[in-house]
């Protein structure tokens, strides 16, 4: 259960969803015809511990993430969502953007993995602990920084605007900004001030992508511990992990802020992408269903 002021590394709380997550894309590079390739994504799994290496060798016998049901469709999930934000990136480069913010940047590999130019800043905000550990994991795997990279050590709880331009951020710059998997980790208030400190921080021609999910329904949150007690891959604990409470909707609140938002379900992306949504598993199906993706640009 989340409480004010608490606390994480890599492996507890709030920070091993940044694990978990990327042992999902590990799993997703690894697919026929993958949607994403990210290499250092097993670095990271590995170098948190023996667990976590035994599920990546195949000698765990149950995890969530290789369920034929829930673990398929959520595998694919995490891969089309970091599809949709390696695009973004991508996109936002195209158009000129040099400066980049990654929000609990978690183990996002980014700066390592796409192709930069050569004046590109990637921004790193998250708590120091998952930064060093990320750090000595990319070292050890001998990786090297494709843009230049600073990460900036702050709980977004905190005032973290005033250390983003401690660390060097320019404001009168167009600023590329990612908030991917954080939101439901943040109370609606906070998620507002986020909003906020993102638009006052923003130059014109700056843009935002953000993953949002939608509030759980008691229906939906039974649904889920449901699945969860019949196969005894307590998938359930993620929801004593975020904020579920109504909440702005991202595209509503950019656009009421004088920012072009465009909403994209996540389903419907993943068809996009010319492959079938999650079905097999209803737990992992109500994920994507609660789940959309938001692109804005500030006019």
């Amino acid at each position: 259960m989340r409480t004010e002021g608490d606390s994480w590394d890599i492996t507890s709380g709030v920070g091993s969803t940044a694990l978990f997550v990327a042992a999902g894309r590990a799993f997703a590079s690894r697919e026929p015809d993958p949607l994403i390739t990210d290499p250092f994504a097993e670095a990271f799994v590995r170098a948190a511990g023996r667990e976590w290496e035994d599920l990546l060798d195949g000698l765990v016998a149950e995890h969530p993430l290789i369920d034929p049901g829930f673990g398929a469709g959520f595998r694919l999930y995490l891969a089309a969502r970091t599809r949709y934000f390696d695009d973004f990136c991508d996109v936002a480069v195209a158009a000129g953007i040099r400066q980049v913010v990654i929000l609990a940047a978690g183990l996002d590999a980014r700066s390592y993995r796409l192709s930069w130019p050569d004046d590109a800043v990637v921004y790193e905000l998250d708590r120091a602990p998952v930064l060093d550990f990320k750090a000595k994991a990319l070292a050890a795997a001998g990786g090297m920084s494709r843009a230049r990279r600073r990460e900036v050590a702050v709980d977004l709880r905190e005032d973290w605007p005033r250390a983003l331009r401690d660390g060097g951020f320019d404001r009168s710059r167009p600023t590329a900004w990612l908030a991917e998997g954080l939101l439901p980790y943040l109370p609606a208030a906070a998620q507002d001030r986020l909003f906020e400190s993102i638009d006052a921080l923003s130059a014109p021609g700056s843009r935002v992508a953000v993953e949002q999910t939608a509030m759980l329904t008691p229906a939906a949150i039974e649904e889920m511990r449901s699945y969860a007690d019949q196969t005894d891959h307590g998938r359930a604990e993620w929801v004593q992990l975020i904020y579920n409470e109504p909440r702005s909707e991202a595209a509503a609140w950019f656009a009421d802020h004088a920012w072009v938002a465009e909403r994209t379900e996540v389903d419907a992306y993943i068809r996009a992408l010319g492959r079938t949504p999650p079905s097999p598993d209803p737990s992992a199906a109500l994920v994507t269903s609660l789940i959309s993706l938001v692109t804005a640009i500030r006019s």
